[in-house]
């Protein structure tokens, strides 16, 4: 998932709650059961969509599911909303992890309160004691970025990874994906990986000066969003704008607006909702007792370019601003 920083009334607080209720729904599902939300980053379309997904599954279960999120992605915001919410004392919990170490020993306390927790997007140094990870197969996504730099840019050559920070799980596997695919492919050279901080202008100046260095680069894969924009307004300040393949992670609205001013040649897009719905169904199992449909369940990616982005499964692959 693109971790952003996103919406500046959102990040004026340090976490937003909303509360969707199952209505109608069998009580032999779930009797009302308790479970909270925790987002990787409120205000985020990725996000957003596992919400969704969340609110649709709840419904059916008859689950009631409060959301909260901190402003920024960041482990030292999103614990204190962890420890807020295990105080609360919910049935379960479905968090998407800032940090896969720093989150390990809040999220073994939410388990040693009696709570369930299903791991969503991104996971902890050790998810034994979680009732599933459900994520995307993000080893697999940046695989799949380099797919879309090699069918953009046949002829080969220099690629670098411009990524947010290191120690979140699900980037790190991207940068890892791509990574082993690029240096199994001798018409690509892998100049590496460097980290902006989820700074646009950070990703800018770490492009500006790979530029100038390796004029012959032809694509960048940015893991998000706003590595992505930094990486764009890089290229085109070393005169390199139509020459250099952007490869970009998730289908938030501005990243296809980014695909359609052609700022970005491709995006790797997510199914956030099918891991949002499974999260539900991880969680009301578990607390009916029963086994989860698996200890870590993968969902797919859709290659998304200014082919296909206007069709029926472009439209459907990209996330949402809103469930209504």
């Amino acid at each position: 998932m693109k971790k952003n920083r996103k919406l500046a009334a959102v990040a004026a607080v340090s976490a937003v709650a909303l509360v969707f209720t199952g209505v109608g729904a069998s009580s032999a599902n779930a009797a009302g059961e308790k479970i909270t939300f925790i987002q990787g980053v409120a205000g985020d379309a990725f996000y957003i969509t596992m919400g969704c997904g969340i609110a649709e599954a709840a419904a059916k279960a008859g689950a009631v599911v409060t959301t909260q999120g901190g402003a920024k992605w960041d482990a030292t915001v999103q614990k204190p909303v962890l420890d807020s919410v295990i105080a609360s004392k919910p049935q379960a919990i479905l968090i998407a992890a800032n940090d896969k170490t720093v989150m390990q020993k809040p999220i073994e306390a939410a388990i040693a309160a009696g709570i369930k927790v299903v791991l969503v997007d991104t996971t902890i140094d050790d998810p034994s004691t979680a009732v599933s990870e459900i994520a995307s197969d993000n080893y697999g996504g940046g695989k799949a970025a380099f797919d879309a730099v090699k069918q953009l840019q046949p002829k080969g050559g220099k690629v670098l990874v411009v990524s947010t920070s290191p120690g979140v799980s699900s980037v790190d596997a991207r940068v890892l994906g791509f990574a082993d695919k690029a240096n199994a492919d001798k018409k690509f050279n892998y100049l590496g990986v460097q980290y902006s901080n989820n700074e646009p202008a950070v990703a800018q100046r770490i492009v500006t000066a790979a530029l100038a260095k390796n004029r012959d680069i032809v694509a960048v894969f940015a893991t998000n969003l706003f590595s992505a924009q930094g990486v764009a307004a890089g290229i085109k300040q070393a005169g390199r704008a139509g020459k250099v393949t952007v490869v970009g992670f998730d289908a938030g609205s501005d990243q296809v607006k980014a695909l359609k001013a052609g700022t970005v040649q491709a995006l790797i897009a997510q199914q956030p909702g099918t891991i949002g719905s499974k999260g539900i169904e991880a969680a009301v199992a578990a607390i009916a007792g029963k086994a989860p449909e698996a200890k870590k369940i993968a969902t797919g990616f859709t290659i998304l370019t200014k082919k296909n982005i206007d069709t029926a499964a472009g439209k459907k692959a990209q996330y949402r601003d809103s469930c209504s």
